[in-house]
């Protein structure tokens, strides 16, 4: 993977929120995602800066759903993962292990 076009941990942290909310996938719902699994208190725009980053990049596309009555007639921005995102998380998953291999004798001890 090209420098640059890395995962940053934030990015892989909303990537995963992403695969786990699968179709369901739009800024609230991603948001409530990642403060509920991590514990962290994030600012939403922070997730919606990071949807940015990861579409320029190619990893992740999005879409306007229907305006809704609920929501005062606006409508939801709907997200996914594309193929190069998937494989981005594949190669951040792989870097991690690599890094973490043989560190649970060591890691232990703290």
């Amino acid at each position: 993977m090209p420098k640059g076009d890395h995962l940053g941990e934030f990015e892989l942290i909303v990537m995963l929120a992403l695969v786990r909310l699968g179709e369901n996938a739009y800024g609230k719902r991603i948001w409530e995602e990642i403060e509920s699994r991590t514990g962290r208190s994030v600012l939403i725009a922070a997730v919606y800066a990071a949807l940015e980053r990861l579409e320029r990049k190619g990893y992740v596309s999005s879409w306007v759903g229907e305006p809704t009555p609920k929501r005062g007639g606006r409508a939801k921005r709907y997200f996914q993962i594309e193929r190069a995102g998937r494989v981005a998380l594949k190669e951040s998953r792989k870097m991690l292990a690599s890094m973490f291999a043989g560190l649970d004798p060591i890691l232990g001890k703290f």
